[in-house]
């Protein structure tokens, strides 16, 4: 099988001393791609030196919402950035290394750590200027929209046309008719390995065609096991689980799933 892994950050304190372990542990599982995603400046620039030093890893440089407007992150152990992000230096920074970052992400909007009233104008502009850059060099948008579903789902529509560019919603919690609206408009879901006890992805999984599917990890985060970090071998249960509810068998899941991943980041 050829296994996948879309969203996690490696970059993490918790994997500081087991790197080469956790990556071992990913390849005897089948993974032969490994997405690394960045949350502002100094996460991008680590992510990148992970990805020149270990081949199965791909950069995907980001601007997460909460670093973008310089509030405190809502997690310890990935860099930190002071103050606000410049959108135009670090977009000059990722396309200076476009040929080597395969995405941009995270990126969207969150209404969970930053108040809505307070910050929606901003966060919304920054989105935006984010897509626009997103459909200038040509790569696929991985969103974060924790508790902002569909606000982001409003923007992506406005500033999106003909699909332009994949969109990728990142461990999507919306209700049913945000899912279907995201499906309708051609967006893929990424499904972490936490799958095993979320009603949300399950159903998610049901509702949307598996050609619009994609595994994650999200690790150190969203681990299928209580108490145990996340890891990216761990996406195997989401196939297993996808696979299940899809009616199939796992290796006909990953198939779909690897094809999916290569039709988007090609």
């Amino acid at each position: 099988m050829n296994l996948i892994d879309v969203h996690c950050h490696l970059n993490h304190a918790q994997f500081k001393e087991d790197l080469p372990d956790v990556l071992n542990r990913a390849k005897k599982a089948g993974l032969k791609a490994i997405l690394v995603s960045g949350v502002n400046p100094p996460a991008n620039r680590e992510v990148l030196q992970l990805a020149q030093k270990y081949p199965v890893i791909k950069a995907s440089l980001g601007i997460y919402p909460i670093d973008a407007l310089g509030l405190t992150p809502d997690a310890a152990g990935l860099p930190h950035h002071q103050g606000k992000i410049n959108l135009e230096e670090e977009f000059a920074f990722i396309e200076k290394h476009k040929n080597t970052v395969v995405a941009v992400g995270e990126v969207g909007m969150d209404f969970f750590w930053a108040e809505k009233e307070k910050t929606f104008a901003e966060q919304a502009e920054n989105f935006r200027k984010i897509i626009r850059f997103c459909i200038k060099i040509k790569k696929p948008i991985v969103i974060h929209s924790r508790k902002a579903e569909e606000e982001c789902i409003d923007i992506l529509e406005q500033e999106i046309k003909n699909k332009e560019i994949p969109v990728i919603q990142h461990c999507f919690s919306g209700r049913k008719s945000l899912m279907s609206r995201a499906a309708v408009l051609g967006h893929y879901f990424s499904i972490p390995p936490n799958i095993l006890r979320a009603g949300n992805f399950q159903t998610l999984v049901r509702k949307t065609d598996i050609k619009q599917l994609l595994t994650e990890t999200d690790a150190p985060w969203l681990s299928p096991y209580q108490d145990q970090k996340n890891e990216p071998a761990y996406v195997l249960e989401s196939v297993r689980k996808i696979a299940e509810i899809k009616e199939i068998s796992v290796d006909e899941a990953a198939d779909q799933i690897w094809e999916n991943y290569e039709r988007i980041f090609s």
